[in-house]
């Protein structure tokens, strides 16, 4: 294979771009992809369809949040289920546990400071890991070692933090006043309290366009994460950048590839969060030919996609930052 950089990568024409990915260039082929479709999303298709509770997501702040972001405004959280109290959290994962649910993401709606309000919950989660059993991934927001390490000692399978690299953009669209530098911190925190961490780099969040992506991969190399999960910015009805239109396909393919030649033996995932129709359609497959080793919510063109190239296929319920240890069984 050509030695190829991340840099080149990120300058090259979008012409040459499709040529490299089209011609393997870019990264080995893998010859096994896994697929996952927790049960937050409706997802149904003629190879698999979503099992009903197997892994809701938990909102511990309701829909509030203090930073309305302007991609998000709150309303992802509209989406999750609501816990906003100790009990509330261990009854609701208690209900959930007996309704078929093999674990769960906790999340919320973030403080001023950038953080999820995990502390008076800490307590709770650990409760439920030993009473229950589930699988515990839980979205951290920026995080100290103390909570880091609180997470790990009560029991957290993975911590899930979004880095962003640009400044201007965390300013910008989250409309927070930390720096990528803050971000850099809670991932050294993580890795310090010996937490499995899954970070989450998110495409074209800067208004649709690419910005600090490069350099949030950059951030993350200094660290050992045990996964690595590219999403996109979707426009959100109802939010300040509902009519910004999304990065190209090309440009999220582009991302993976670098990612890909970054963290060449850590499992690379495409997301649930991703623009849908035509667009997730053929981001989806440039995902593929970009060296992805697992996709959430594919759709039915790439799985016949990666059947035709043969690729060996595993479906899950589960929430795809599972992918470290999937695919450390092979």
């Amino acid at each position: 294979m050509e030695q190829i950089s991340p840099e080149t990568i990120w300058k090259t024409d979008e012409k040459e771009l499709a040529s490299l990915l089209n011609a393997n260039l870019v990264a080995p082929k893998t010859r096994k992809i896994h697929f996952y479709a927790p049960s937050f999303m409706y997802y149904k298709t003629s190879y698999y369809h979503v099992s009903p509770m197997a892994f809701p997501t938990i909102s511990i702040t309701g829909k509030g949040c203090a930073l309305k972001c302007k991609h998000c405004g709150g309303k992802v959280l509209e989406t999750m289920h609501s816990a906003t109290t100790p009990e509330k959290l261990f009854e609701l994962c208690s209900r959930l546990k007996r309704e078929g649910a093999l674990g769960c993401l906790i999340s919320g709606g973030c403080l001023p400071n950038g953080s999820v309000p995990l502390e008076n919950f800490v307590d709770a989660i650990g409760k439920v890991k030993r009473d229950f059993g589930l699988t515990v991934f839980v979205h951290t927001g920026i995080i100290d070692f103390f909570m880091a390490k609180r997470l790990k000692d009560v029991g957290v399978d993975a911590a899930l933090i979004d880095i962003i690299g640009s400044d201007e953009t965390i300013r910008e669209i989250y409309n927070l006043d930390v720096t990528v530098k803050d971000y850099e911190n809670s991932l050294k925190n993580l890795s310090e309290a010996e937490i499995t961490f899954v970070p989450h780099v998110i495409v074209g969040l800067h208004h649709g366009r690419l910005k600090g992506e490069l350099n949030a991969l950059k951030v993350i190399s200094k660290y050992k994460p045990s996964a690595l999960v590219i999403i996109a910015f979707m426009p959100i009805h109802g939010t300040e950048m509902e009519k910004i239109e999304p990065p190209k396909p090309l440009d999220i393919a582009r991302v993976i590839a670098i990612a890909r030649l970054m963290f060449p033996k850590t499992p690379i995932v495409l997301g649930c969060m991703r623009p849908k129709g035509k667009h997730r359609t053929e981001t989806d497959v440039l995902a593929v030919k970009a060296g992805v080793n697992a996709i959430a919510f594919p759709t039915e063109e790439v799985i016949k996609f990666t059947e035709s190239q043969g690729y060996e296929i595993a479906f899950s319920s589960f929430c795809c930052s599972q992918i470290y240890l999937d695919f450390s069984k092979g």
